[in-house]
């Protein structure tokens, strides 16, 4: 019976990220404005279930987790739930950024630069292009 609840926990999964993704913080929407405009050519996702928790931000190319922290996350055992699902997540094979919700208000263009750094440190190094390939003009009028 595994199967059924299997499903019924990732249906619980999709319905809390969405919860996630209409409650979004402040610091949260500002970098998701950015990000959906799919930086670098680059597809962000907002609110993305995973099986134990849900990101803030992942992009699958590049295999990267993005979170961002308020003040929260320095209170009561936060900081320890936070080490063990950046530990779950690398284990998943997955990288994670992690960001002080601080630093996205103030200076949202690090921020961006950062993560598409550490997606172009995993990205094939002759990943081509989305869209058709270029043309070289031999067939041409």
């Amino acid at each position: 019976m595994a199967g059924p609840k299997r499903a019924c926990d990732r249906n619980s999964a999709i319905l809390r990220a969405r919860a996630l993704r209409r409650s979004l913080s402040p610091p949260e929407a500002y970098l998701w404005q950015i990000l959906r405009t799919r930086p670098g050519g680059l597809k962000f996702r907002c609110q993305h279930p995973f099986d134990r928790c849900t990101a803030d931000f992942y992009c699958a190319a590049a295999k990267l987790v993005i979170e961002v922290d308020g003040i929260r996350h320095d209170m009561g055992d936060n900081p320890a739930r936070d080490l063990r699902r950046d530990i779950w997540l690398r284990g998943q094979g997955l990288r994670v950024l992690r960001f002080n919700a601080c630093d996205v208000m103030k200076d949202v263009e690090s921020v961006i630069t950062a993560i598409l750094v550490a997606c172009g440190r995993h990205l094939p190094l002759h990943q081509a292009p989305p869209g058709p390939p270029p043309h070289d003009g031999v067939g041409r009028d």
